[in-house]
């Protein structure tokens, strides 16, 4: 009897599909089962396309691809729809692929197979239950992996996929290093299980090993076909008890980057199914680990860059106490030009001998832009003014000499890297703050370029922000002059000075920014510099900032950096009177404002607020009439100190550089001026003007509390 006539006897077809010319042939029964007349035939590839579901089609495409490139069995369960749409049979196709060079032709049987009884299609290879089952797993799994930003994190999601009805209990991932196979990362297996394994020459009879050198699946369903096959390294697998296994090649970019082992404790027949989904998840996982190999070199990179560019604080030095943070931006290779420096100036040792310095300048800014250009001119500007600094020169010329060499570094930047007119518009700027300190005196001289103020925590808690005369950002104008400032630091206080990162990240202002950053400084103790530096940054840019945003919708991001410096004089701590200063030039009236701000704060805790009201008016009587009555500029100092156990006296002098003394006026009930002396009078528990060497000062005191004194000019 004829073989043909044996199949038909049990009705099962032929049929021969040529992937070359599109014709597929058929035998009588082969022909029958699709609908068509029962007789042998040759069909396009379009007509017998007609006569599947369409989803299955789809299915048995990816199957017979997956045959071709393993040289497997392609098995599928079909249904077959007739001219009007309905399903009239289920068949069963199983067929072998002939490669002929780059083309192949499938030849195969075709059956019919009873319909799956309701509740029964959950393992049925291609209709049903199943098949939504493994889409979910899959849309599931590909968004776990595309998610995953690390190699662990990648790992971690692979370890806890739970695949459709044969999920494997133990899990391996190999790379390759050089002609050597590695492990990234193993699941289910104890530590140090992956020793044998994690050094292999890819030339070793071991299944992983081949699949990198051929760049095809392997699969083993048992234990007896991983002996015949692999021999020399079975007893390396025998020790696991498992059952089946898969080695799937890890291919990016038409690479082979390594492999993936799924192994399982229960028997697996490997479905064209089965390898299918295994094949998805393995080019899913290689494209994550790709993604995740690249993120991590890219903050490898990062750190790299950073730890070159940020400087080591370096040992302690006697007297004072520094901490400092930076924080990229998120994204690409997260660096920024953001930076911050402490130089070590010349001019001697402090008095307590050794090589302690006895002045140092702190340096903090912040270059425009969030790219590697950014980055690399603030390693070039951090440098000049080191070399600047190291010249002796003080705060003012160091920032003139820096703008200067900003402008002319990027002055005619034709933008040929992308970057800077392109993104920018033209050359790039730098903010900068630049202060000198002296460690035995405590006072810190500040030139500021466009930056933002520093901020003084004092050592009775009080947190003020010193407003500091300032210039144009660096970069702008080559013969800009950069004023400077003087404040002194007393034991105990904490000088804060940090990009505009550290206020405005979380969709806040610099106004709101400030006040969040000044509780903070409020609420620390006072004594742990590196804590309170950590507390700065996790409250801003930790996951706690996200639910405290600011004002502005659009939550600006941007690098952070923040440097303290506290005075830690050798024995305890004694409260110093708590002072401001600041000058109020003749070409910035509007400082006068900021006057008023000061004293404010500086009286944050003043028993009576009548009191505070009236010292922040005559304040502004005070800074006033130097600016209206003189040439020169206002020197504003205030001080609150304890003059008795719970008591407090408030001192404020106004000095200018005027020989004029003021003298009391009688105005009429029309005059806009000339009651700043009677106001004085009224409202001041003493006053008084001072000649000095040059100028004069006037002032006045405030007792806390109840007036001690009758007022009057002393």
């Amino acid at each position: 009897m004829r073989t043909e006539d044996v199949l038909a006897a049990i009705a099962t077809g032929l049929w021969r599909w040529d992937n070359a010319s599109g014709i597929v042939s058929l035998d009588a029964e082969a022909a029958r089962l699709l609908g068509l007349p029962a007789e042998a035939v040759q069909v396009t590839e379009a007509q017998v396309r007609s006569r599947f579901h369409p989803v299955d089609w789809n299915e048995i495409d990816g199957v017979v691809h997956l045959a071709v490139a393993e040289g497997t069995l392609a098995e599928a369960r079909l249904r077959i729809m007739d001219e009007h749409g309905r399903v009239v049979r289920t068949v069963r196709s199983r067929s072998k692929p002939l490669i002929e060079g780059d083309d192949y032709q499938l030849v195969g049987t075709i059956q019919e197979v009873a319909e799956q009884q309701p509740g029964t299609a959950a393992r049925t290879p291609i209709t049903g239950d199943w098949r939504r089952s493994r889409e979910a797993f899959l849309l599931d799994a590909g968004r776990a992996l595309a998610e995953a930003r690390s190699t662990a994190e990648v790992l971690r999601v692979a370890a806890s996929l739970s695949m459709p009805g044969f999920s494997p209990d133990g899990l391996a991932v190999f790379g390759v290093a050089g002609d050597r196979l590695t492990v990234i990362g193993h699941h289910g297996h104890s530590q140090g299980d992956e020793g044998p394994f994690s050094s292999m020459s890819l030339h070793t009879d071991y299944p992983a090993a081949e699949v990198v050198r051929t760049g095809r699946a392997i699969y083993l369903p048992s234990p007896e076909e991983y002996l015949r096959r692999f021999p020399t390294t079975w007893p390396l697998a025998q020790r696991f008890g498992r059952r089946s296994w898969a080695f799937v090649p890890l291919v990016v970019a038409g690479r082979t980057m390594g492999a993936w082992m799924a192994a399982f404790k229960h028997p697996v027949a490997f479905t064209p199914d089965e390898r299918s989904v295994l094949t998805t998840v393995a080019r899913m996982l290689a494209q994550a680990l790709a993604r995740a190999g690249v993120a991590e070199s890219e903050r490898e990179l990062s750190l790299g860059l950073q730890r070159t560019m940020m400087p080591v604080l370096g040992p302690g030095i006697p007297g004072i106490q520094v901490a400092a943070r930076y924080v990229p931006t998120g994204g690409g290779l997260q660096v920024g030009g953001d930076w911050y420096d402490m130089i070590r100036l010349p001019g001697g040792t402090s008095r307590a001998g050794g090589r302690a310095p006895s002045r140092i300048a702190l340096v903090i800014g912040d270059v425009q832009g969030h790219d590697v250009r950014a980055a690399g001119l603030m390693g070039q500007l951090r440098i000049a003014l080191r070399a600047y600094a190291s010249e002796g020169h003080r705060p003012d010329a160091v920032l003139a000499r820096a703008s200067r060499f900003l402008y002319e570094i990027t002055d005619g930047d034709d933008g040929d890297d992308g970057n800077a007119v392109t993104a920018y518009g033209g050359p790039r700027f730098a903010t900068c703050l630049y202060l000198e300190v002296d460690l035995e005196t405590g006072t810190v001289d500040i030139a500021r370029a466009g930056h933002p103020d520093p901020a003084v925590r004092m050592n009775d808690g009080t947190v003020l922000l010193r407003p500091t005369a300032g210039g144009l950002p660096l970069g702008i104008d080559p013969e800009g002059d950069y004023p400077t400032t003087r404040l002194t630091l007393e034991p105990g206080d904490t000088l804060m000075i940090c990009t505009d990162g550290l206020l405005e990240t979380g969709g806040h202002d610099l106004d709101s920014g400030w006040e969040r950053v000044k509780q903070l400084l409020e609420s620390h103790d006072g004594e742990d510099l590196e804590r309170l530096a950590d507390t700065l940054v996790e409250a801003v840019h930790g996951p706690g900032s996200h639910h405290t945003t600011g004002p502005l919708a659009d939550r600006r991001e941007d690098d952070i950096a923040v440097l303290l410096l506290s005075r830690r004089p050798a024995g305890p701590v004694v409260e110093a009177p708590r002072r401001t200063l600041m000058t109020i030039a003749q070409a910035e009236p509007e400082r006068i404002a900021e006057a008023r701000e000061q004293l404010r704060q500086l009286l944050h805790d003043w028993a009576d607020e009548d009191q505070l009201d009236s010292a922040v008016l005559m304040v502004s009587e005070m800074t006033t009439n130097v600016l209206v009555h003189t040439d020169g500029d206002a020197l504003l100092v205030a001080e609150v100190a304890c003059v008795a156990p719970g008591k407090r006296r408030l001192r404020v002098e106004v000095s200018d550089t005027s020989d004029e003394l003021p003298h009391k006026r009688h105005p009429g009930e029309m005059a806009s001026s000339g009651r700043g002396l009677v106001l004085m009078e009224m409202l001041a528990d003493a006053w008084g003007v001072d000649p000095r060497g040059e100028g004069k000062s006037i002032w006045f005191e405030l007792n806390e509390g109840a007036r001690e004194e009758t007022p009057g000019a002393r």
